[in-house]
């Protein structure tokens, strides 16, 4: 039986709740990073979160060490571009499919799937060879979401421009 929830949720609300069951893909936002939507791939495989970036630079404000880099939200459009900056937290080896080891940035940042909201971490990566520009890992969906594999699109529907 699935519940419909009526009210925005946060971090610790999730906790209380049962896992919310999505498909194996989904549309999701980034508000901090002023992403309205993307297209994300479920993958439980993964245990890290993965952002495509690209023309990633590291600076300073202070003490406090950021990450400025460039998106293309959407698949197969390199016209669209969001410039974004966030807090770098950590650098982490992180082995893609093909086996590659690299070190990449990671950032904290929140992300909205329907009425859920919550903080993830997010590994900064050129994914411009690859099929999603986000890859949601199990880290970031633990306790909080169940995965159809049959499925696609339960949650986070995009909505069709009309011509």
């Amino acid at each position: 039986m699935k519940k419909t929830l009526n009210r925005k949720l946060v971090n610790n609300d999730l906790a209380k709740l049962p896992p919310t069951i999505i498909g194996w893909r989904e549309w999701l936002s980034i508000p901090q990073l002023n992403i309205k939507e993307i297209k994300a791939k479920i993958d439980t495989g993964a245990k890290t979160s993965a952002l495509h970036a690209f023309d990633i630079k590291f600076l300073k404000s202070g003490r406090k060490k950021l990450v400025s880099f460039k998106v293309h939200p959407q698949q197969r459009d390199s016209k669209k571009i969001i410039h974004a900056q966030a807090e770098l937290i950590d650098k982490k080896l992180v082995k893609n499919s093909g086996g590659k080891i690299t070190l990449r940035p990671v950032i904290v940042t929140q992300i909205k799937l329907g009425v859920l909201m919550w903080n993830i971490k997010l590994t900064l990566v050129n994914r411009d060879e690859m099929g999603f520009r986000m890859l949601l890992g199990r880290d970031a969906i633990k306790n909080i979401l169940l995965v159809n594999p049959g499925k696609s699109f339960l949650i986070g529907k995009k909505k069709r421009k009309k011509k």
